[in-house]
Protein backbone atom coordinates (compact mmCIF):
# COMPACT_ATOMS: atom_id res chain seq x y z
CA UNK A 1 0.00 0.00 0.00
CA UNK A 2 1.38 3.25 -0.93
CA UNK A 3 1.64 6.37 1.38
CA UNK A 4 -1.25 8.56 -0.57
CA UNK A 5 -3.42 5.16 0.25
CA UNK A 6 -2.66 4.39 3.63
CA UNK A 7 -3.66 8.32 4.48
CA UNK A 8 -7.11 8.02 2.79
CA UNK A 9 -7.56 4.47 4.48
CA UNK A 10 -6.42 6.12 8.16
CA UNK A 11 -8.67 9.31 7.19
CA UNK A 12 -11.51 6.72 6.58
CA UNK A 13 -11.25 5.04 10.22
CA UNK A 14 -11.32 8.32 11.82
CA UNK A 15 -13.98 10.06 9.73
CA UNK A 16 -16.02 6.76 10.90
CA UNK A 17 -15.23 7.27 14.58
CA UNK A 18 -16.57 10.13 14.35
CA UNK A 19 -19.44 9.72 12.19
CA UNK A 20 -18.66 11.86 9.95
CA UNK A 21 -18.30 12.27 6.23
CA UNK A 22 -16.22 14.49 3.81
CA UNK A 23 -16.19 16.09 0.28
CA UNK A 24 -13.08 17.71 -1.89
CA UNK A 25 -13.12 20.49 -4.06
CA UNK A 26 -10.40 19.55 -7.15
CA UNK A 27 -8.72 22.13 -9.49
CA UNK A 28 -5.32 21.48 -9.84
CA UNK A 29 -5.06 17.72 -8.59
CA UNK A 30 -8.33 16.84 -11.30
CA UNK A 31 -10.03 14.51 -8.97
CA UNK A 32 -6.89 12.97 -8.13
CA UNK A 33 -7.82 13.91 -3.79
CA UNK A 34 -11.35 11.97 -4.45
CA UNK A 35 -9.91 8.83 -6.44
CA UNK A 36 -7.59 8.26 -3.46
CA UNK A 37 -10.36 8.27 -1.24
CA UNK A 38 -12.92 6.16 -3.28
CA UNK A 39 -10.39 3.50 -3.48
CA UNK A 40 -10.33 2.47 0.33
CA UNK A 41 -13.44 -0.50 0.29
CA UNK A 42 -16.05 1.02 2.11
CA UNK A 43 -15.17 4.76 1.25
CA UNK A 44 -19.22 5.37 0.86
CA UNK A 45 -19.47 5.11 4.27
CA UNK A 46 -17.88 8.48 4.82
CA UNK A 47 -17.25 10.00 1.29
CA UNK A 48 -19.94 12.26 0.65
CA UNK A 49 -18.74 14.05 -2.90
CA UNK A 50 -16.17 15.13 -5.06
CA UNK A 51 -16.09 18.38 -7.37
CA UNK A 52 -13.62 18.97 -10.08
CA UNK A 53 -13.74 22.74 -11.13
CA UNK A 54 -11.38 23.37 -12.86
CA UNK A 55 -12.68 26.21 -14.94
CA UNK A 56 -13.07 29.81 -13.29
CA UNK A 57 -16.49 29.13 -14.33
CA UNK A 58 -17.04 25.88 -12.31
CA UNK A 59 -15.94 27.20 -9.27
CA UNK A 60 -18.24 29.56 -9.64
CA UNK A 61 -21.36 27.65 -11.06
CA UNK A 62 -21.12 24.33 -9.11
CA UNK A 63 -19.37 26.23 -5.78
CA UNK A 64 -20.31 29.69 -5.68
CA UNK A 65 -17.00 31.14 -5.83
CA UNK A 66 -17.49 35.10 -6.29
CA UNK A 67 -16.19 35.58 -10.11
CA UNK A 68 -14.76 38.47 -8.73
CA UNK A 69 -12.00 37.40 -7.15
CA UNK A 70 -10.55 35.51 -9.96
CA UNK A 71 -10.18 39.00 -11.40
CA UNK A 72 -8.91 40.17 -7.87
CA UNK A 73 -6.51 37.37 -6.75
CA UNK A 74 -6.68 34.88 -9.34
CA UNK A 75 -7.45 31.52 -9.06
CA UNK A 76 -4.33 29.96 -6.51
CA UNK A 77 -5.20 32.06 -3.65
CA UNK A 78 -6.27 31.95 -0.16
CA UNK A 79 -9.48 33.81 -1.34
CA UNK A 80 -10.49 31.19 -3.88
CA UNK A 81 -9.58 27.66 -2.26
CA UNK A 82 -11.26 29.18 1.15
CA UNK A 83 -14.79 29.32 -1.24
CA UNK A 84 -14.42 26.46 -2.71
CA UNK A 85 -14.15 24.72 0.75
CA UNK A 86 -16.80 26.41 1.53
CA UNK A 87 -19.18 25.81 -0.91
CA UNK A 88 -18.09 22.28 -0.95
CA UNK A 89 -19.05 21.61 2.25
CA UNK A 90 -22.61 23.53 1.36
CA UNK A 91 -23.76 21.64 -1.65
CA UNK A 92 -22.70 18.14 0.05
CA UNK A 93 -23.52 18.94 3.46
CA UNK A 94 -20.05 17.36 4.71
CA UNK A 95 -18.96 17.96 7.91
CA UNK A 96 -14.96 17.78 6.32
CA UNK A 97 -13.91 19.57 3.07
CA UNK A 98 -10.93 19.90 1.83
CA UNK A 99 -10.11 22.17 -1.35
CA UNK A 100 -6.97 22.67 -3.86
CA UNK A 101 -6.12 25.48 -6.40
CA UNK A 102 -2.12 25.74 -8.28
CA UNK A 103 0.10 25.86 -10.66
CA UNK A 104 1.10 22.37 -11.82
CA UNK A 105 3.20 22.55 -15.14
CA UNK A 106 4.63 22.72 -17.00
CA UNK A 107 3.34 26.52 -18.31
CA UNK A 108 1.22 28.79 -16.53
CA UNK A 109 3.88 29.86 -13.89
CA UNK A 110 4.63 33.32 -12.84
CA UNK A 111 7.28 35.10 -10.95
CA UNK A 112 4.39 35.75 -7.97
CA UNK A 113 2.66 32.10 -8.68
CA UNK A 114 5.40 30.06 -10.06
CA UNK A 115 5.34 26.68 -10.90
CA UNK A 116 4.34 24.26 -8.09
CA UNK A 117 2.52 26.94 -5.99
CA UNK A 118 -0.32 25.42 -4.57
CA UNK A 119 -3.20 26.84 -2.37
CA UNK A 120 -5.16 24.22 -0.03
CA UNK A 121 -8.21 24.88 2.56
CA UNK A 122 -9.46 22.54 5.01
CA UNK A 123 -13.20 22.83 6.47
CA UNK A 124 -13.96 21.69 9.20
CA UNK A 125 -17.79 22.27 10.78
CA UNK A 126 -17.94 26.14 10.86
CA UNK A 127 -13.98 26.84 10.92
CA UNK A 128 -11.64 27.25 7.57
CA UNK A 129 -7.84 26.43 7.38
CA UNK A 130 -5.96 27.86 4.50
CA UNK A 131 -2.00 27.29 3.25
CA UNK A 132 0.20 27.67 0.45
CA UNK A 133 2.80 25.53 0.01
CA UNK A 134 5.55 25.29 -3.28
CA UNK A 135 5.83 21.57 -4.18
CA UNK A 136 9.24 21.05 -6.47
CA UNK A 137 8.70 18.57 -9.18
CA UNK A 138 7.58 18.12 -12.36
CA UNK A 139 3.52 18.02 -13.05
CA UNK A 140 2.83 14.41 -11.76
CA UNK A 141 5.30 15.39 -8.68
CA UNK A 142 3.61 18.69 -7.87
CA UNK A 143 0.03 17.09 -8.34
CA UNK A 144 0.97 13.99 -6.32
CA UNK A 145 2.48 16.03 -3.38
CA UNK A 146 -0.83 18.10 -3.21
CA UNK A 147 -3.27 15.08 -2.92
CA UNK A 148 -0.59 13.91 -0.26
CA UNK A 149 -0.66 17.14 1.68
CA UNK A 150 -4.61 17.52 1.14
CA UNK A 151 -5.36 14.05 2.90
CA UNK A 152 -2.81 15.06 5.39
CA UNK A 153 -4.30 18.13 6.34
CA UNK A 154 -7.72 15.83 6.66
CA UNK A 155 -6.51 13.34 8.43
CA UNK A 156 -4.84 15.83 11.03
CA UNK A 157 -8.18 18.08 11.53
CA UNK A 158 -10.12 14.60 12.04
CA UNK A 159 -7.37 13.42 14.77
CA UNK A 160 -7.83 16.87 16.35
CA UNK A 161 -11.69 16.64 16.02
CA UNK A 162 -11.45 13.23 17.87
CA UNK A 163 -9.13 14.28 20.40
CA UNK A 164 -11.43 16.96 21.29
CA UNK A 165 -13.89 15.01 22.04
CA UNK A 166 -11.94 12.28 24.34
Amino acid sequence: MDDITELAAELGRRLQLLNAHVTTAESCTGGGIAEAITRIPGSSAWFEAGFVTYSNRQKTQQLGVPGELFEKVGAVSREVVEAMVRGAQRQSLARFAVAVSGVAGPDGGSPTKPVGTVWLAWGVGEAVFSEQRFFPGNRDEVRRQTVKAALDGLLQHATAEISNQG
